[in-house]
């Protein structure tokens, strides 16, 4: 049976479902409020496999509802994509967003530790599916549930859980 009579429907539910979630979610993490995205977390949402276009999706759904997200990574991320070393601005081109919104911590330099303090200093939710326990004595305000925002990749579209 030939599945292209159900995608425009299916379509037309995954926005519908989107929609509903940024609304809900809009009450919880104020447009205004700062937003920083776990980038080699999120990266890893489609079937586990490193992919930085999933992170451009957040990216744009966050965007268009009126954020301005941060995002950072660890520093073997360009490894993870394209065999190579990949520093700020060259993720910033490839996520299409300013340099100045976009970190890989150094190597040998977890980007937990970068992304938990500019969490802190910026009062910022964290889009990830970490739950950063190594981190909860050192940051105990920034890995409270109500700050780590879930998520997930479902059929070429990210969705977001509020926790």
């Amino acid at each position: 049976m030939p599945l292209l009579p159900y995608a425009l429907p299916v379509a037309v539910l995954l926005v519908v479902c989107l929609a509903l979630w940024f609304r809900k979610s809009r009450r919880q993490i104020p447009q205004s409020a700062p937003i920083l995205i776990d980038g080699s977390n999120v990266m890893h949402w489609n079937n586990g496999t490193p992919d930085i276009r999933v992170v451009r999706r957040v990216v744009d759904a966050l965007q268009h509802h009126g954020h301005t997200p941060g995002v950072v990574f660890d520093a073997n991320v360009g490894y993870k994509i394209s065999n190579r070393f990949l520093g700020d601005e060259a993720m910033a081109d490839r996520l299409n967003l300013p340099v100045e919104q976009v970190m890989v911590s150094p190597k040998g330099v977890p980007a937990d530790q970068f992304l938990l303090q500019a969490a802190r200093d910026m009062d910022a939710a964290i889009i990830t599916n970490d739950r950063f326990r190594d981190w909860a004595t050192a940051f105990p305000d920034v890995v409270k549930p109500e700050r780590l925002v879930k998520g997930g990749f479902r059929q070429g579209s990210p969705y977001l859980k509020a926790s």
